[in-house]
């Protein structure tokens, strides 16, 4: 099983992925509870540089709460990861990664995760081929 669920933008600037992926999530019915500057913590806290990278936080407040329903444990899990990245190697291309809902139900297996893991899937997945639609070239 995979992680996450990848795609890699050439062309398409750093900011404009991010502001992307925003309206994507949203359009899914995905908000962004927090946003973690990689880039900009490591250089303030260790003095170190790297790529921009940035990891959202989103939710999907009607699954979250039946996922919370099934365990309160799936908190630790909550909320989805969404990192842009720029590539390593490549800086005209930026990558995006969603943890893949399916690893929450390996984690903490419980049938009534199962279906909110497979709805949240399905709500990404469209998110993602929204992004494709607009952002692959």
């Amino acid at each position: 099983m995979e992680l996450g669920l990848s795609r890699s933008y050439r062309g398409a600037g750093f900011d404009q992925v991010v502001a992307r992926v925003r309206a994507v999530l949203a359009d899914a019915g995905f908000g962004v509870l927090t946003e973690i500057d990689v880039q900009e913590t490591l250089r303030e806290k260790l003095g170190e540089s790297m790529e921009p990278y940035v990891i959202l936080g989103a939710c999907n407040p009607p699954l979250a709460h039946r996922a919370l329903a099934a365990t309160r444990e799936i908190g630790l899990l909550l909320p989805c990861n969404v990192v842009v990245r720029q590539d390593v190697d490549d800086e005209s291309l930026t990558v995006v990664e969603v943890i893949n809902p399916a690893v929450m139900v390996q984690v903490v297996p419980d049938d009534g995760l199962a279906a909110v893991a497979g709805e949240a899937t399905v709500r990404l997945e469209s998110a993602l081929a929204a992004l494709d639609k607009e952002l692959a070239g």
